[in-house]
């Protein structure tokens, strides 16, 4: 059973935004007390962090593309 655990585990480690992550590292914090904080919060607050957190997802991708993003002057 712990096997399946650690392997969709790191599916979504691996697959997901990584807005917790970054905030981790940003802040100096651990990965899965921001995740737990987003949990209980969405709990508490009939799931307005989730749209938070897509929000940021959103945001992260978009700087992502625009750095890599070549122009017609790179070639």
């Amino acid at each position: 059973m712990g096997e399946i655990v650690r392997r969709i585990q790191h599916f979504f480690e691996k697959h997901a935004f990584g807005v917790c992550t970054r905030l981790g590292e940003k802040l100096g914090i651990a990965t899965s007390s921001i995740r737990l904080f987003f949990i209980y919060l969405s709990f508490l607050t009939f799931g307005s962090p989730v749209i938070i957190y897509l929000v940021l997802a959103f945001i992260m991708n978009l700087r992502r593309h625009l750095r890599r993003r070549s122009t017609i002057w790179d070639y």
